[in-house]
């Protein structure tokens, strides 16, 4: 059975315009169109819809669904992806709940709130989730790994390496940018740090491991436009850094 867009917009409540905008972006197209110009929809449309109103629900921007569902993962796949993230956001907004309940509370009888409990549910794992999203879904359609699967987001340590990474890109992309050789000291003093800083929080990691890695990115087109979008040549400049790197550690090593 086929639906007109006016029939799709009363049941799915969804307005017209918002159906003829993701038309528009190709975000969903219909199956055909009838001789007197209406845009009909079919059984399929109809999934993908649903799989695009899902992803609203949990704030992903369209552009983002677009490439998602482009990607032609199985429908039964993106459902049990939607369910863990909207499980994810239930458990999060009770938890915020009961944070409202016990301020109500101490509120009410003229206690101070314990400044750990004030702020239960205001995790950011959720928004980890969301900003891995991207790299994620490249990682499992391209080398079939799931990032989030593999490794449960705790949200005190990833901020942790989120801040001392951007230490280290910055300093790389700066120490670049300044015209700095790739076997400068300052240079390697910098991969010198970060490597013992994973190695300290229990990533324990080599420096042949860490070169390996550089070239990954070098080679890897998400990684590497990462890198380049700080700093054109990063991406090579890093490589070769942490390959120099790699190479004195291996001399001293046999000393």
């Amino acid at each position: 059975m086929l639906y007109t867009v006016k029939e799709i917009s009363e049941f799915a409540k969804v307005s017209v315009k918002t159906l003829h905008h993701y038309h528009k972006i190709g975000l969903l197209l219909p199956c055909k169109v009838s001789e007197a110009g209406y845009r009909l929809y079919g059984k399929k449309e109809l999934e993908r819809l649903q799989q695009i109103l899902f992803y609203r629900e949990l704030d992903f921007p369209l552009k983002e669904i677009k490439k998602i569902l482009d990607g032609e993962p199985d429908r039964l796949s993106i459902l049990s992806d939607q369910k863990k993230l909207l499980l994810s956001r239930i458990q999060r907004m009770e938890q915020l709940v009961e944070t409202i309940d016990e301020s109500i509370r101490c509120t009410m009888k003229g206690e101070s709130m314990d400044k750990k409990e004030m702020f239960k549910g205001f995790n950011s794992e959720e928004e980890w989730a969301e900003a891995l999203t991207e790299q994620n879904q490249y990682l499992k359609e391209k080398y079939n790994y799931d990032l989030l699967e593999n490794n449960p987001i705790d949200v005190q340590s990833m901020n942790e390496f989120a801040l001392e990474a951007k230490r280290f890109i910055d300093g790389m992309a700066d120490a670049l940018k300044n015209g700095l050789k790739f076997d400068d000291k300052k240079v390697q003093l910098l991969i010198s740090q970060y490597i013992h800083f994973l190695n300290h929080h229990g990533h324990v990691t080599k420096a042949s491991d860490f070169a390996a890695q550089a070239r990954f990115f070098l080679n890897d087109d998400f990684h590497r436009n990462m890198l380049e979008s700080q700093q054109t040549g990063l991406s090579y400049y890093l490589c070769i850094a942490a390959e120099e790197y790699a190479s004195k550690s291996r001399l001293v090593n046999k000393l």
